[in-house]
């Protein structure tokens, strides 16, 4: 199974040494080489940079990682783990490549049949709130 993107240019940058705290919401392709630490959703491309560091959940239409993700990854088309990625949370996408020595905690749902993608994300999602929701109360 080849994973690829398309040719695209990215409509935001943070670059090295540059930190963002809170939550973000981008239109378009994104790279990351800094550091973000909260949530991330955008309709397009992410990359994260080998030396970047990402905590907060991620939302996407594909994803590449180099660097440190501790959260959860949903990206509707594809995740791509390279070799220097340590990601610590689950994934739920339509095609995962993980790469020889990537350090990877958590659960992964890896489906291409849109139909049972779907009912399986939807599924998990609404499981994991219900166990999120039982643990504060």
């Amino acid at each position: 199974m080849a994973l690829r993107f398309d040719d695209f240019s990215f409509n935001t940058i943070v670059g090295e040494a540059s930190a963002i705290t809170g939550n973000v919401r981008i239109n378009g392709s994104v790279r990351i080489e800094g550091d973000i630490d909260g949530n991330l959703e955008t309709d397009g491309n992410v990359q994260i940079g080998e030396r970047s560091r990402f905590h907060g959940n991620l939302s996407a239409k594909s994803v590449i990682i180099g660097g440190i993700v501790v959260g959860d990854i949903n990206a509707k088309d594809s995740v791509r783990l390279l070799s220097s990625a340590v990601v610590i949370g689950d994934i739920i996408s339509k095609k995962v490549q993980i790469e020889e020595n990537v350090i990877f905690h958590g659960h992964c749902i890896a489906l291409d049949d849109e139909k049972k993608y779907e009912e399986a994300a939807d599924q998990y999602l609404q499981a994991k709130a219900i166990r999120n929701k039982a643990a504060f109360v």
